[in-house]
């Protein structure tokens, strides 16, 4: 510690190529933040649904709509213990804008299936009961101000109505949270009384498009799910289903593989900053070789010179780093935002991977110059040779 202040001034040796460099560096450190972030969404997305569920769609795709004629076969598989439907309903909230995911459910199955969702039993019994109710998470209740007797208007971009058009109307009977606070940080979505729905849809009455299987033993998934699939071979409605887990892996990668875009993105982004961080400090060391030959004058060994100028470029590395991270969080809300709510946060794996990353960013820009330092010999150094 008792060279930081050297360590600290020898920074400033040039100001404009300080300023810039620390611009680099914090420009680099934010873009590794949200795009850290937003690949650990997407895998903890996966990570976080329950064990005990499957998902059953169509073998063809899951766009395809599966017969609710299928629901009794589900049921019947031993070891399922309540067997639900969801049919993705793409409402648009007044501005295209404003969109959320909504769902047209079965009231009573969805929440056995999910009770994670905590919904009072009043508004459980209105949301069955009322065959255009709603029930709207409490996270997207408080971002648009959606209160208990609310009418909500969705013009929704793949189902039209019998009479031609694509407007529908909800009655908010009721808002739930989530069992803690993971599942309250995921309460930014509706679900719609299937009854309704089915009946004033245009086309694909008597369909949804994936049932959802509780099970009794997660550990009997594969089982079930082999189960499940076995009933509908050789069938006009043959099934694949899977853990609600590698679902939605599999939904995910219809966008692509995020992990490899975002590796592949940072491997470039830092490559460069590996150039001129390193270039940076070469050309530092190279301007300060008659200081350094003082220093050895004055009785400075060569691993404290070497030390000297690795703790340089790790200090570098430190502060943009730290910048560049703080604004990532700052970014990340601004992303959340405008992703309705998704829980878009740098987690502390990301800290740590970002401070990884700057102890192996700071050891290569700083190696070779301070290997270029210990090497000098005083005498040469002082006479310019």
């Amino acid at each position: 510690m008792k060279f930081l202040p050297l360590v600290w001034a020898n920074l400033f040796h040039k100001k404009t190529r300080l300023i810039l460099t620390l611009l680099s560096l914090i420009a680099a450190f934010m873009l590794f933040g949200l795009l850290q972030a937003v690949s650990v969404l997407f895998s903890s997305g996966a990570d976080f649904v329950g064990a005990n569920r499957l998902i059953t769609q169509a073998k063809v795709s899951f766009t395809q709509p599966l017969p609710l004629s299928l629901l009794t076969r589900i049921e019947s598989v031993p070891g399922v213990a309540r067997v639900a439907w969801s049919q993705f309903f793409g409402g648009i909230y007044i501005d295209e804008r404003n969109f959320f995911a909504q769902f047209a459910v079965d009231p009573e199955r969805l929440l056995d299936a999910y009770p994670e969702w905590i919904l009072p039993a009043e508004q459980r019994e209105a949301f069955t009961r009322t065959r255009t109710g709603a029930i709207v998470g409490r996270k997207l209740a408080d971002k648009y101000g959606f209160k208990i007797g609310d009418k909500v208007p969705l013009k929704s971009f793949i189902f039209t109505r019998k009479d031609g058009g694509s407007s529908w109307e909800w009655d908010v009977v009721g808002i739930f949270d989530g069992k803690d606070d993971d599942w309250a940080g995921r309460s930014n979505l509706m679900y719609l009384n299937f009854g309704q729905f089915d009946e004033a849809r245009q086309f694909g009455q008597g369909s949804a498009g994936v049932y959802i299987v509780r099970v009794d033993n997660p550990d009997d998934s594969e089982r079930i799910a082999k189960a499940i699939d076995t009933q509908f071979e050789n069938s006009p409605d043959e099934t694949k289903t899977q853990t609600e887990k590698d679902w939605n892996l599999s939904f995910v990668r219809q966008i692509g593989d995020i992990g490899l875009i975002v590796t592949g993105i940072l491997g470039a982004v830092f490559f460069t900053i590996l150039l001129v961080i390193g270039n940076t400090m070469s050309q530092a060391v190279r301007e300060r070789i008659p200081e350094f030959a003082v220093l050895k004058t004055l009785g400075f060994s060569d691993g404290q010179v070497t030390g000297l100028v690795l703790a340089e470029a790790l200090l570098l590395c430190f502060v943009g780093a730290a910048i560049g991270m703080v604004f990532a969080i700052g970014a990340a809300k601004g992303v959340s935002g405008a992703l309705n709510g998704a829980p878009v946060a740098v987690q502390p794996i990301v800290w740590a991977q970002a401070f990884v990353t700057m102890l192996l960013l700071a050891f290569a820009v700083g190696i070779f110059p301070a290997l270029r330092a210990r090497r000098l010999q005083i005498v040469d150094a002082l006479a310019g040779r």
